[in-house]
């Protein structure tokens, strides 16, 4: 049962039905336009910005080469809500950017940039002009940057790369076709635009290509027509290195074919290519109008599996309707979570005014295209990582102190007080992150701080559009060092002049000169050894022994390639796994890296050599925090879910969140273990990856497996398979609150729900979780519904404090067998 490729061939796209209040909210038919989507906040969700294009052409069919009228260009503003399906358009206050087309735009925070494009005066100036939606108040602001910039242009390309540069690419000034690269930081102020000298395969100059930006900071370029006409087939990706240096690199693989005016969008390491023209103007057709280039395996697809050679012929009349629907060019695209989303285009000389959408899932075919399921209520998917400068929570201890305590016993009593004094600190920190989330959610004006207030853009009095303070870098959030008892306290927001070094530790860009080179087309898919040299180092359930330095053996590339790996298998799982019996099930670890070899020694553990072949694994979730070894135990698992991703299941619990483990250890652990900037980064990293591990598992459809438990809210498993993830819980529901928060009750006497003592929010609940701490398991039936539960918590030290004992479940057919891992201290 070794591991399986996970190649999934390109998705299938669908027309989805959108409304509006009035005929003036429809963006109606156009082509050139620009189509941007904001991460969800805490007062909206997922929204799609259209802005701009050609409502008219000119040239009819007898002309395959049919343009864009430029009297037709316009400078409207549409908003589309995610999950509501609604078209708004917007009229924003302060001085908007001139009607234009062709032009680029990207998301920068709750900020969407627009730079270049032309319209009816000519070429756009190369002015940066910011949509800003903080608070819901619309607004336009121009950007001053001093000193040249790349100047007028259309047909270019840009995005932001790293959360932090904005990367502009190629494009044509009016008077030549250009091959240029351009990086503006926006965390340094004043801004400037920055003239790139990359090193490697440059790309030939181009015109109406795409460029996406990938979630780890590589920015990829691909096709374009050059300076002869000739559509372009190739791709290359642009990374900036840890010394300052850029470097393009040319991507592997056959490309269907060679297009312009096409539209590309990443998913995860998967580029999403769809539609576009060859020589002459003629639109692609068939299946290579849908392609995609996983960057992580280094090959394209289409719709049939991996692209051995171009499809430039002309294909069958008799395409499905899918296929037909792709034929299309100049329109635009943009991704939420799975999906990928596209608005209009050019089709012959018919403009375009549909959505469609696609889900880059290998469950599409078989459970059909979620999005267009009416009965569907999506929650909120969150895509905001908080940072941290400092951590409330006290130091691991030293390596001299075990893990295992040496002596001494804990009655029933004790344990289960540690663990709810423990587990106090936890609740605090979620329900006051709960509680600021509805209260902004009610009043968002009020809810802004006068910290938050110095991230807005600063508008001059006299009404000026230039706007020298607008503040591109989005919202660096610390813990602050003082602790009392609310998260709001815990949690200070800093304008960027207050705390710049945070932005630059996002990722490993500019520290140590002489870290290797690595090619980025490679070091994003598992390499061939990575996975397995974990393994072998760690999976050594009789003689693995700490570290006696505390150095943690991986650096920081090595942990962006395991999580990235890793991330792309969680991201095709559904919310709720489809387990089957034999399985063992698992429960918190927390950091204690010892005790999981503990149990893989005393009841096997997973490889060929061991109980893989004939078993499965579940892991409950906390996997970091508390502990002295969370990185051991988060990067094996991972490891494992690599190897055998058909057989190691893991599902998240309230630790796999950055604003908790920031409090209780595990990012105090990578800055000490990796080093600041790298361990900050590699913090960061392992978060982005929390947001995708599925919620719960069901076992052979009967056993339903969580963290913490189903609380006063969930009644189906339903309603657990509708979260859609990746998934914050700031962003999440009180569904999302019972899973990974709801508490064992004290008893097996106390039936039903009860108020928990940790907060307001939170619920005990006896049902199949993770957490038992004593000697004793519970099995038991509760008063108003059968109820088979179970507690498992299979970390036998919980805190250095007391000797209770590790649980791990063995599920055989329709039958559950305990194993109690005992503190060796009791032999």
């Amino acid at each position: 049962m070794g591991s399986k490729p996970w190649l999934y061939p390109a998705p299938t796209y669908h027309s989805v039905e959108t409304s509006w209040d009035i005929d003036d909210d429809a963006p109606g038919p156009r082509c050139g336009h620009s189509l941007t989507a904001v991460a969800a906040t805490k007062s909206h969700g997922p929204r799609l910005i259209l802005f701009g294009g050609a409502t008219a052409i000119e040239g009819g069919a007898s002309n395959s080469t049919a343009g864009i009228r430029l009297a037709g260009v316009t400078n409207s503003v549409y908003c589309y809500d995610v999950l509501t399906r609604k078209w708004t358009r917007i009229r924003p206050a302060g001085d908007p950017p001139s009607p234009r087309a062709a032009h680029a735009a990207s998301a920068v925070g709750t900020m969407v940039v627009f730079q270049g494009g032309i319209g009816p005066a000519g070429h756009s100036t190369d002015d940066l002009y910011v949509l800003d939606m903080t608070n819901e108040r619309f607004k336009w602001h121009r950007v001053v940057v001093q000193d040249p910039g790349p100047g007028p242009r259309y047909g270019h390309a840009m995005d932001l790369v790293a959360q932090r540069y904005l990367v502009t690419v190629s494009g044509n000034d009016g008077k030549r076709v250009l091959s240029d690269a351009w990086a503006l930081d926006t965390a340094q102020k004043p801004y400037r635009w920055l003239k790139l000298n990359p090193e490697g395969d440059r790309p030939s100059p181009r015109m109406y290509a795409t460029a996406s930006a990938r979630s780890d900071g590589m920015f990829l370029l691909c096709g374009g027509r050059d300076t002869a006409g000739t559509p372009l087939s190739d791709a290359y990706g642009l990374l900036m290195h840890r010394n300052g240096q850029w470097e393009w690199t040319l991507a592997p693989g056959v490309s269907p074919s060679p297009r312009y005016q096409h539209a590309a969008v990443f998913v995860g390491a998967r580029l999403h290519v769809t539609g576009g023209s060859l020589r002459g103007g003629r639109a692609i057709e068939g299946e290579a109008a849908i392609a995609v280039l996983d960057t992580a395996a280094g090959v394209w697809l289409d719709r049939n599996g991996i692209v051995t050679s171009s499809r430039t012929n002309k294909v069958p009349s008799d395409l499905d309707g899918s296929l037909e629907l792709m034929r299309r060019c100049r329109h635009a695209s943009a991704s939420v979570g799975v999906r990928i989303y596209i608005y209009g285009g050019l089709r012959g000389d018919v403009l375009l005014d549909d959505l469609i959408v696609a889900e880059n899932s290998p469950f599409q075919s078989e459970v059909g295209s979620p999005i267009l399921n009416s009965e569907r209520t999506p929650t909120t998917p969150s895509f905001k990582t908080n940072q941290a400068s400092s951590s409330s929570y006290a130091p691991p201890n030293s390596d001299e102190r075990p893990e295992i305590p040496g002596s001494g016993d804990m009655s029933v009593d004790k344990s289960i007080n540690t663990l709810v004094e423990a587990s106090a600190a936890e609740a605090e920190a979620v329900s006051a992150v709960w509680q600021a989330a509805k209260a902004a959610s009610t009043d968002p004006e009020e809810g802004t701080s006068g910290s938050d207030k110095r991230l807005l853009p600063e508008t001059s009095s006299d009404g000026s559009d230039a706007e020298a303070d607008v503040r591109l870098h989005s919202r660096a959030v610390v813990v602050a060092k003082e602790t009392i008892g609310n998260l709001g306290g815990l949690v200070r927001q800093l304008s960027l002049d207050q705390f710049e070094n945070e932005s630059r530790r996002m990722s490993p860009l500019n520290s140590d000169t002489t870290y290797p080179t690595k090619k980025f087309f490679t070091r994003q898919k598992s390499p061939q050894g990575l996975h397995k040299k974990i393994i072998s180092a760690l999976l050594r359930p009789r003689n693995w022994k700490a570290p006696t330095n505390r150095r943690f053996f991986l650096d920081s590339y090595e942990v962006g390639e395991l999580c990235y790996a890793a991330e792309q298998i969680f991201m095709h799982e559904p919310t709720v796994l489809q387990l089957k019996a034999p399985i063992k099930v698992f429960g918190d670890l927390h950091g204690q890296f010892g005790d999981l070899m503990r149990l893989f020694d005393e009841y096997g553990f997973p490889s060929t050599a061991g109980d893989i072949t004939y078993i499965d694994y579940l892991f409950l979730g906390d996997y970091v925090d508390r502990g002295q070894h969370s990185l051991e135990t988060i990067t094996l698992l991972l490891a494992l879910k690599i190897e055998y991703p058909e057989n190691v299941h893991l599902i998240r619990g309230n630790h796999e969140a950055a604003d908790i483990n920031a409090l209780f250890g595990f990012r105090l652990e990578c800055i000490e273990r990796m080093g600041e900037s790298d361990g900050i980064w590699a913090w960061t990293r392992f978060n982005q990856l929390f947001n995708y591990l599925p919620l719960a598992a069901l076992i052979e459809k009967k056993i339903i497996c969580m963290h913490g438990g189903i609380g006063r809210s969930i009644h189906s498993v339903e309603q657990i398979e509708k979260l859609e993830r990746p998934i914050t819980m700031d962003a999440g529901s009180i569904i999302l609150m019972d899973l990974l928060w709801s508490d064992p009750t004290e008893n097996d006497s106390i039936e039903g729900l009860r108020p928990n003592a940790r907060g307001p929010g939170l619920v005990t609940f006896g049902v199949c979780h993770c957490y038992c701490i004593t000697f004793k398991f519970f099995h038991f039936t509760v008063g108003w519904g059968v109820c088979n539960s179970f507690w498992a918590f299979s970390l036998h030290f919980y805190l250095h404090k007391g000797a209770g004992s590790g649980h791990l479940m063995h599920k055989h057919d329709s039958t559950f067998n305990l194993s109690i891992l005992f503190p060796e201290s009791m032999f």
